[in-house]
């Protein structure tokens, strides 16, 4: 039984749930690489660390999940216009706006979080109820439709 609220090392899970095979190394591996750098930008250059734009994310995970960004949009419930400047970097989201492209794109908490970070936007947090209800509708492959509905049904404000 998956268990995401702590580390299971002898799964090769890290704190989503997910397998770290294959990923980027855990923070906290990177953090104590870093500490032992001779310098940060030795540790950045070597590991390849730069600041990645929410646009390109978004269409770095178009392309590695095949998906079409009109249908995004449209699967989002994002107005056309904004959604394409969206995806040209020449428009910054709100939080649930982000969220909700997120969610119409099937993304993993891990992806998600991501996105919300290179949005400039807080990761989504268990402490808080909205995003509870959130985190636990991405990590059971809920849509953007069945998110709303789970909102909505426990008196919280809907993402479209």
């Amino acid at each position: 039984m998956k268990t995401p609220w702590r580390m299971d090392g002898a799964s090769g899970t890290d704190d989503t749930g997910e397998s770290s095979v294959g990923f980027e190394p855990l923070t906290e591996e990177l953090l104590h690489e870093l500490l032992d750098a001779p310098s940060p930008v030795a540790f950045t250059e070597h590991h390849g660390i730069s600041h990645r734009t929410l646009a390109e994310y978004l269409n770095e995970l178009l392309a590695q999940k095949g998906l079409k960004r009109a249908e995004v949009v449209r699967a989002a419930g994002i107005n056309e216009t904004f959604g394409y400047q969206i995806f040209k970097g020449q428009r910054n989201p709100a939080r649930d706006k982000v969220l909700q492209l997120a969610l119409a794109m099937g993304l993993s908490l891990r992806e998600t979080n991501r996105l919300l970070k290179a949005a400039g936007a807080n990761e989504l947090y268990c402490k808080d109820r909205r995003d509870a209800i959130v985190l636990f509708c991405i990590d059971h492959g809920c849509s953007l439709q069945k998110t709303d509905e789970e909102l909505y049904r426990f008196g919280e404000k809907t993402l479209g």
